[in-house]
């Protein structure tokens, strides 16, 4: 019964981060989007972002819309559309006539925070950064 039980944990936590079946065997890029962090595989002229950190009560508008930046900066295309739920989003490309090329990030960032975009919130204070390559 233990081991069971033991079996059925890991199970369940393994499959938090698994690809759809259209995109297994495609490498994962971690990109983090204005606090949302999600793995991003892209297999032609499709894509796919699963939101991979605990976020109380997400509406899909927000993450709807981090997840397309996630996904435009690892492909370097357009996204077209964005489907799917708060923990996993589908999206298509548009990359002109050729498939979806991968884009280098720099690692790392000279930020410096936006004269008066301070926005109070409980316990803490949103600012937006501005930020170039180091």
């Amino acid at each position: 019964m233990r081991w069971s039980l033991l079996f059925g944990m890991i199970a369940v936590c393994v499959g938090c981060n698994m690809p759809s079946p259209a995109f297994r065997g495609a490498a994962a890029t971690r990109v983090k989007v204005e606090g949302s962090t999600f793995d991003v595989r892209i297999k032609g002229l499709r894509a796919e972002a699963i939101r991979i950190n605990p976020e109380y009560a997400p509406r899909f508008g927000p993450i709807r819309y981090r997840a397309a930046l996630a996904m435009q900066l690892v492909s370097g295309c357009d996204v077209l559309s964005v489907s799917g739920d708060q923990a996993q989003a589908f999206g298509r490309l548009k990359c002109g006539t050729k498939a979806a090329r991968r884009v280098r990030r720099p690692r790392e960032l000279d930020c410096v925070p936006v004269r008066g975009s301070g926005i109070p919130e409980i316990g803490q204070l949103r600012v937006e950064l501005d930020c170039d390559p180091a």
